[in-house]
């Protein structure tokens, strides 16, 4: 196996983590003598051993001399595991090859201290997949006061998210529906609209094959309080942490009712002010899940990261609810060109991701 297949593989590995690791990044690594794979690692669970301390383990003596292969440079601080720099160097590895350099200043300089001690690193090979595999890592370290924002739509061919009675279950078949339950494993927050919530009494959880260490906090954007008591978002919220932003500022006996059932409530201006109270709540990473008013305002105010679009083959005419509205858009010229990450089937949907913009600081 040649380093570009390594990588890949250990991008592959990365995965295994989703859900379980936050807010920690998604790390994978392969140990190789020559082109033959000597053992693999990943970030398994938050606390525990790192994807190089994980994969040394398993190649034993056979890491010495070899080169390591890792999404991510290793870690130089001792947290809640010691650096992967001194079990490296410990084991005597012969080369280290990272896709990208750690952002976090408190873990970055792995790849000096490497260095330092003799052995020769690499950094870059195959860096936008592994930045685009911690996006929301890489944001938290953008320096903007917000969460990492992901649009998720499923829509017909012809951008639809519901026919013209605003039925909308289920536009999308089960693969794709047990690909989002996977997704959601993997944010700190879900949201929706107010009329989303109410019309569909979307429960906002994640019922899939990934138990989240840490369950997502279910957050409705609504200017006018549209949540009602008999909701399953309301019924749930001591168990589950549900918030609502809503821009109502004045006394409101529905909001205390809301509040006195568990629903944490941000009386907010804007949609920027809302995701920074988000922010401030720990939610560093928000899945928003619609209506169209919300993904429309969310676009037009420049507030979404990425985009992850489930097409299914279906139309549902002019008649059918807009996946998005109230975006004002601009001429062809101006428009900004977003970055594809990823095109797959789902079962007979088909899935594209696209990034705003590069993930790295700039």
């Amino acid at each position: 196996m040649n380093h570009f297949d390594a990588m890949g593989r250990a991008l592959e590995l990365a995965w295994k983590g989703w859900g379980r690791v936050a807010p920690n990044p998604l790390v994978g690594a392969v140990v190789l003598q020559g082109n033959s794979v000597v053992a693999e690692g990943w970030h398994a669970e938050f606390g525990g051993p790192h994807a190089e301390a994980a994969a040394l383990v398993s190649a034993g003596p056979a890491a010495r001399g070899a080169t390591v292969v890792v999404t991510l440079e290793p870690c130089n601080h001792q947290g809640q595991q010691p650096p992967c720099t001194e079990a490296l160097i410990a084991a005597g590895v012969g080369r280290v090859i990272a896709a990208a350099p750690d952002p976090n200043p408190v873990a970055s300089g792995g790849a000096a201290r490497l260095e330092s001690a003799g052995i020769p690193v690499e950094v870059g090979l195959r860096r936008a997949e592994a930045e685009a595999q911690n996006a929301s890592f890489w944001h938290r370290w953008s320096g903007k006061p917000r969460p990492f924002v992901a649009l998720k739509l499923a829509t017909s061919l012809d951008a639809r998210i519901a026919d013209h009675s605003g039925h909308s279950r289920w536009i999308s078949g089960e693969e794709a529906r047990d690909y989002v339950h996977w997704l959601r494993a993997g944010f700190a927050g879900i949201a929706v609209g107010g009329h989303t919530a109410r019309v569909d009494n979307a429960s906002l959880t994640v019922r899939g094959s990934v138990t989240p260490r840490r369950v997502p906090t279910r957050v409705v954007f609504s200017r006018h309080v549209e949540l009602t008591p008999g909701l399953d978002l309301v019924r749930t919220a001591r168990e589950i942490p549900t918030v609502l932003l809503t821009e109502v500022t004045g006394p409101s006996a529905h909001l205390a009712d809301l509040e006195d059932a568990g629903v944490r409530v941000h009386r907010v201006a804007s949609l920027a002010d809302g995701l920074a109270a988000l922010s401030m709540e720990g939610v560093d990473s928000l899945l928003v899940e619609g209506g169209g008013r919300l993904a429309g305002a969310l676009l037009e105010a420049g507030l979404v990261d990425r985009y992850y679009w489930i097409q299914s083959p279906v139309w549902l005419g002019d008649k059918g609810i807009p996946a998005i509205s109230g975006f004002a858009g601009t001429s062809l010229v101006e428009a900004e060109r977003w970055s594809v990450v990823e095109r797959r089937p789902l079962g007979q949907d088909t899935l594209l991701v696209v990034d705003r913009e590069p993930c790295s600081p700039a």
